[in-house]
């Protein structure tokens, strides 16, 4: 017999407490912890449990079929297959956040016309109407006989439809509507986002049918319900922008099918998100013309050479303490930058404001781009104008110097494909490389001094 029992779960890790906590015990983090109701078998003293023999079900690594060429479904959109490591695995279970209105639902849908065409899709909403649904596919141009809709929000009832149909992919929107009736919580509660997800799971693996989930977001930005969520989940998506700009970077955070490096860039029209074959030139489209504090930067997304421009501008401060800004770059790392301005080449900061930008959405983790930060900041303090042919790669060291950076050759041939003149390398980057083959200048340097008199020749 089962009575309930009132517990506080951290909406973090999943930790358990009888009492309120300010700070978690396991993971540290604060203000973490929600009430939540769960329930509580009491135990008889005569009470046993056969426990299954399940040696049968051991089986050789070498016997298991491991190809995925075979398992995985093209979804019809190239940037989604590429995030996805080449495509959705049967049997895996997709996680989709983002904020609200940034396309989550829009592009689950717009799967459905391609992968309709060999395959039958299960769309299980509870959050709109079957009508609500049509009028969005038919402003989409998704109308299939295989598409089929769902409006329910009992995960117990949907996971019976699934495994009677049988349907070759399943879409849930969003996983914060779905229930167990068994467990007295209310929808998006820790208790209910994480049985719910467990029961998907355990119907995409026995079923081996994939599932994709939406998750709506909190306040922070993360997917809103207890991050264990994220841990069964097979990959985990994000989707970022903001909802006043027309492009959107579809990202992975987690996949155990593929790179978590990729990205995928598209642009929200009339007609849905389209792909963006070319971010480089989306990123660089409407770059101003002799303005100081402007330079481009070229990073890695995966096996992709990105070009982003950085901007920075440095401007007397009105108080006693400068403000330090930056948008799409860590703040401690600009903070370092400005420090090794200041010590190795005499640059002073200390009353200055400094506001530092990436352009288009994106956010750069790569310390390749420390250089072209430099060069901005550099350029907007002096107000001396960067060439607009020119750009700068390299990994700043405390001493001044600059490091080497991986993947030179990948990151030059996309250089020279977009029309750049001059490029300026760490000299330790092009040792084997034939710099005479690129029609460009390719200068190499071993520091942050040279690198800016070559810079400003």
């Amino acid at each position: 017999m089962a009575n309930l029992k009132q517990v506080y779960v951290c909406s973090n890790c999943g930790y358990e407490s009888s009492k309120w906590n300010g700070k978690c015990p396991s993971c540290g983090e604060w203000n973490t912890f929600e009430e939540t109701t769960a329930a509580v078998v009491k135990s008889g003293r005569n009470t046993t449990k056969k426990t299954a023999d399940i040696t049968g079900g051991i089986r050789s690594i070498n016997e298991i079929d491991g190809s995925f060429n075979e398992v995985r479904y093209s979804t019809g959109l190239s940037e989604l297959d590429r995030v996805l490591g080449g495509g959705l695995v049967k049997g895996s279970l997709v996680l989709l956040g983002g904020e609200p209105g940034i396309g989550k639902s829009t592009i689950l849908l717009q799967i459905c016309k391609t992968l309709c065409q060999n395959k039958s899709v299960l769309y299980v909403s509870g959050e709109e109407s079957m009508r609500q649904i049509k009028m969005r596919a038919e402003r989409l141009g998704v109308l299939s006989n295989n598409l089929y809709l769902l409006a329910h929000t009992d995960a117990e009832a949907v996971c019976e439809a699934v495994k009677k149909e049988k349907p070759d992919i399943v879409i849930i929107d969003s996983i914060q509507t779905m229930n167990i009736s068994a467990i007295s919580s209310s929808q998006g509660s820790i208790t209910q986002v994480r049985e719910c997800t467990n029961l998907f799971m355990r119907t995409a693996k026995s079923e081996e049918i994939p599932f994709f989930i939406v998750g709506h977001v909190n306040k922070d930005g993360a997917i809103a319900g207890p991050k264990v969520m994220e841990h069964i989940v097979d990959a985990v998506l994000y989707f970022e922008g903001q909802r006043n700009m027309s492009y959107r970077i579809l990202r992975a955070v987690k996949n155990r099918y593929g790179s978590t490096n990729e990205i995928g860039v598209f642009e929200m029209t009339d007609k849905g998100l389209m792909e963006v074959d070319n971010p480089s030139m989306m990123l660089l489209s409407g770059r101003p013309v002799d303005v100081s504090g402007c330079c481009v930067a070229c990073v890695m997304e995966g096996s992709r050479p990105i070009m982003a421009e950085v901007q920075a501008l440095v401007a007397k401060s009105g108080f006693a303490s400068p403000r330090r800004t930056s948008t799409g770059f860590d703040y401690n790392r600009m903070s370092i930058i400005i420090a090794v301005l200041e010590k190795r080449l005499g640059f002073y900061f200390g009353n200055l404001d400094v506001f530092m930008n990436i352009v288009g959405g994106l956010r750069l983790d790569e310390p390749a781009a420390d250089l072209s930060i430099a060069l901005a900041l550099y350029s907007s303090l002096t107000d001396k104008v960067i060439p607009d042919k020119l750009i700068a790669l390299g990994e700043i060291g405390l001493g001044g110097e600059l490091r080497s950076i991986s993947h030179i050759t990948q990151r030059l041939s996309e250089i020279e494909r977009l029309g750049f003149e001059k490029c300026i390398v760490p000299k330790s980057s092009l040792k084997g490389i034939d710099t005479s083959k690129y029609s460009m200048q390719v200068v190499g340097t071993y520091s942050i001094k040279n690198a800016f008199k070559e810079a400003f020749i």
